[in-house]
């Protein structure tokens, strides 16, 4: 897991080609958002891969501190991980592959969510055997990834015979397509999940993700789980106004150089200069999640963004010229002012100027991933949430 570091101040002489400072006060605002939103259901927090590659132990530390007792992982060392952080919240654990993390879920007190027949027959003799532990059942309405057929749960709701030691606290599905609000098989999913739940009366349910918690309405149930949204990600244009950014990136500059108009620049010479041109060659590349697609020029399979990516410094954009390399990233700075870029400065890579999702769009993906692949050559810097409440 990533560890904060505990300095205010960028120090120089660590060795960091690139930084990260990522607003803890803007992941607990969008966490209150995201919460209103949900009224009258609860709101979670999905926290998995590593705190969306900002760091589990503060982002949860963060989320617990402003109140949220809900929390979603995707292994059960990641719940394990959490729970240090997150004393007496709810964790579940979404990929819960058994058997073998019983005894996991049993020490951490973690919420295994079982998504098949085959899971529940397990965790039922793992609670036999060492006595009850609240699960939570996932159902299958649509996506076809993990949960019970519909069947199957409806079967199992009105199983006479179930064994004392199945006891659910959460019945749960997951919407496939909430990013499109007027995708029919969203009311389908809707419809589907709606008659499992009354068939296992007096148990809560979750159906909503980010998307669907823009949905509102029936789709809310007892609790939301809201995941990119915290974390200042767009899950469709109609999500954008509503959360702030909560992490910029940023690459320090290596070099800064000139070219003459007509000369090449990075792998395959594939950016030919139409002027002369001054470079910042910037440390930051693929290794680093900042991805290949959006080199400048010399990817052939980009979409609709030709233009490859850019960074920004005093209020302009900075195109990436040519190709994007494991550990380099050159950027054009000729429109700048003589000497407002040197050696050492920093470019935004992503952030209050350049979005998040606009940097997605043009790697042709999406902000999860940007996020998800950030490296551990990052200068993280955290700014602390308020205690205040």
């Amino acid at each position: 897991m990533n560890e904060p570091h505990d300095s205010t101040e960028f120090d120089i002489d660590e060795g960091f080609g690139a930084r990260l400072t990522i607003d803890l006060q803007a992941l607990v605002d969008n966490w209150r958002k995201m919460r209103a939103l949900s009224s009258p259901a609860r709101c979670a927090a999905v926290i998995k891969a590593d705190g969306y590659g900002l760091g589990a132990e503060p982002v949860a530390t963060s989320l617990y501190g402003a109140g949220c007792r809900d929390f979603f992982v995707a292994t059960a060392r990641e719940g394990a991980f959490v729970r240090q952080h997150a004393p007496d919240a709810r964790i579940y654990v979404m990929n819960c592959i058994l058997p073998g993390i019983e005894e996991t879920c049993r020490v951490a007190e973690l919420v295994p969510v079982l998504a098949s027949m085959e899971h529940v027959a397990l965790w039922t003799q793992a609670c036999i055997a060492n006595g009850e532990h609240p699960c939570a059942l996932q159902v299958d309405t649509g996506m076809n990834r993990l949960g019970l057929s519909t069947g199957e749960a409806m079967a199992l709701a009105d199983d006479v015979t179930r064994p004392q030691g199945f006891s659910p606290v959460l019945i749960m599905s997951h919407l496939a397509c909430a990013d499109e609000p007027e995708h029919p098989l969203n009311g389908q999913q809707l419809e589907a999940f709606q008659n499992v739940v009354a068939a296992f009366d007096g148990i809560e349910a979750s159906l909503c993700n980010s998307a669907g918690v823009m949905l509102g309405g029936d789709y809310l149930f007892d609790l939301a789980r809201p995941g990119i949204a915290l974390f200042g990600g767009a899950v469709g244009d109609h999500v954008r106004p509503v959360t702030q950014p909560v992490v910029t990136a940023e690459a320090r500059i290596i070099t800064v150089r000139e070219a003459k108009h007509g000369e090449t620049v990075s792998y395959g010479g594939t950016m030919t200069l139409r002027r002369d041109s001054r470079i910042a060659v910037c440390s930051i590349g693929y290794a680093d999640g900042y991805m290949r697609s959006l080199s400048g020029t010399g990817v052939t399979l980009r979409g609709h963004h030709p233009e490859g990516g850019h960074g920004f410094a005093h209020g302009q954009k900075l195109p990436i010229l040519g190709r994007v390399t494991m550990d380099m990233t050159a950027f054009d700075i000729t429109d700048l002012a003589d000497g407002s870029l040197k050696s050492g400065d920093f470019i935004e890579l992503f952030g209050p100027n350049v979005a998040l999702d606009d940097v997605a769009a043009t790697a042709g993906t999406i902000g999860y991933e940007l996020l998800t692949l950030l490296g551990r050559r990052y200068r993280r810097h955290y700014l602390p949430a308020r205690t205040d409440g």
